[in-house]
């Protein structure tokens, strides 16, 4: 459990509460902007329940979210970043994150590097938090945000919420146009902020191997 950054302590409710809330800004803040600068826009749909439709789509997002986590950052990104340290390990992950996003409806090369954008920035938080639990918490709560608080689509997928609807109203090289907000260079920008932010804060951890034996990189 120690070495797929799984063990109780990787658990705390602190780690948990961080991953969550980075992955909801960073992907809220550039939506919110958006509709704000009226590139994204509200269009009514069927009548509903917000709370019984976001308590559903949080039933089938948190174990996907779960299940590439566990696939792209446990038990294979360990494995890798004892063998050629965190630096190769982020890198080489994050583009086959990309690529395994590339059969999604809508995909292109722009949504892809989006998607490979995300996977340095869930597994920066993963470095940084030493939990696994804090990177799913923010893939979740990221993809949360866009399904049942924007009610748009994820990751070129369609989502069906009641209510209202949040399609695109400018540039798709903005907005992400059908694959949803995250495939543009608004949800870009908050991720690089996130980046910028996690490796100025944590800048002697990452350079001192980040607690594991890693003499090769340092």
């Amino acid at each position: 459990w120690d070495f797929v950054l799984m063990t109780r302590r990787a658990a705390a409710p602190s780690l948990l509460t961080s991953g969550f809330l980075m992955g909801a800004i960073a992907i809220g803040v550039p939506c919110l902007a958006l509709l704000l600068a009226h590139e994204l826009r509200v269009v009514p749909a069927a009548s509903g329940s917000w709370f019984a439709a976001a308590a559903e789509m949080a039933l089938f997002l948190i174990p996907a979210a779960a299940s590439e986590e566990l696939l792209m950052r446990g038990y294979i990104f360990s494995v890798l970043r004892e063998s050629v340290g965190w630096k190769t390990t982020l890198i080489a992950t994050s583009i086959v994150f990309g690529l395994l996003h590339l059969r999604n409806p809508g995909a292109d090369p722009e949504t892809i590097t989006a998607v490979i954008i995300a996977g340095f920035f869930l597994g920066t938080i993963l470095l940084v938090t030493e939990s696994l639990y804090a990177a799913w918490m923010a893939h979740f709560a990221w993809n949360w945000t866009m399904a049942a608080g924007v009610h748009t689509s994820v990751s070129g997928l369609a989502v069906t919420a009641p209510n209202y609807h949040v399609v695109n109203n400018g540039p798709t090289w903005l907005t992400g146009g059908a694959w949803g907000p995250e495939g543009g260079v608004a949800a870009a920008l908050g991720m690089f902020a996130f980046l910028f932010y996690l490796h100025a804060r944590y800048r002697s951890q990452l350079q001192n191997g980040l607690s594991r034996n890693e003499s090769h990189e340092v």
